[in-house]
C-alpha cells in the first residue's frame, strides 16, 4: 500500500512538472485533493475577481486520531464530511500567483458514535454545524494547478452545541 502511494505521488508531482501552455486561472472551476481534516476531494468555483464557493467530499476525524470524546461517550472510527465554505479572496503578490482567501460556511458529519448505554455497540451519529476557513493558494506560472494551505474551525451545532474541532489541510487543484 506504501509503495502503491509513494507511485501514485511520484506521478503526480511528474505531472504537475510537464509545462503547459495555459496559465493557471482563478476565475474557474477547479478540482482536486485536500489532506487533512478533512481530507477527500474538493472542488472550488471562482466567480468574478474576488469569490469562489468551496466543497471538499470526504473523511472527517482521521487526522487527528479516530478515538475522541465525543458528549458522553466517544468516537472511534473515521466518518464521512461534507463541507462548504463562501469565500472572499485578494491577490497577496502584484503578480496575483499567491492569493489570500476566507470565508464561512458549514459541514456535515456522520461518524461512529460509542455512548455507555449501547455496551460497546455505536450508533451513527449525524452532526451539523458552522465553519470558517481561511488560507492562502499559490498560482504557479504557467501551470494549469494550484497549490493551497488552509485552516479553520468546525463548531457543531446539532448534536453536541459548541463542540468544536480544528479544520486544517494542505492540497492541489487541478485549474479549468
Amino acid at each position: 500500500m506504501k509503495k502503491l502511494l509513494l507511485i501514485v505521488l511520484l506521478a503526480l508531482i511528474g505531472w504537475m512538472m510537464v509545462p503547459t501552455v495555459s496559465l493557471a486561472q482563478y476565475n474557474n472551476w477547479s478540482i482536486g485533493a485536500r489532506i487533512g481534516e478533512p481530507s477527500g476531494i474538493n472542488v472550488r468555483k471562482y466567480f468574478g475577481n474576488n469569490h469562489a464557493f468551496d466543497l471538499n467530499i470526504g473523511t472527517y476525524g482521521g487526522l487527528y486520531g479516530t478515538k475522541r470524546s465525543y458528549r458522553v461517550g466517544d468516537y472511534k472510527s473515521v466518518g464521512l464530511t461534507i463541507q462548504g465554505h463562501f469565500l472572499w479572496h485578494t491577490a497577496v503578490t502584484k503578480s496575483e500567483s499567491i492569493r489570500a482567501y476566507y470565508g464561512f460556511g458549514g459541514q456535515i458529519n456522520n461518524r461512529k458514535y460509542y455512548p455507555p448505554r449501547l455496551n460497546g455497540d455505536y450508533e451513527n451519529a449525524l452532526s451539523i454545524g458552522g465553519s470558517g476557513v481561511g488560507g492562502l493558494e499559490f498560482f504557479p506560472v504557467s501551470k494549469p494547478f494550484s497549490v493551497f494551505l488552509e485552516t479553520g474551525l468546525y463548531v457543531e451545532l446539532l448534536q453536541a452545541p459548541f463542540f468544536l474541532s480544528l479544520n486544517s489541510g494542505i492540497g492541489v487543484r487541478y485549474n479549468f
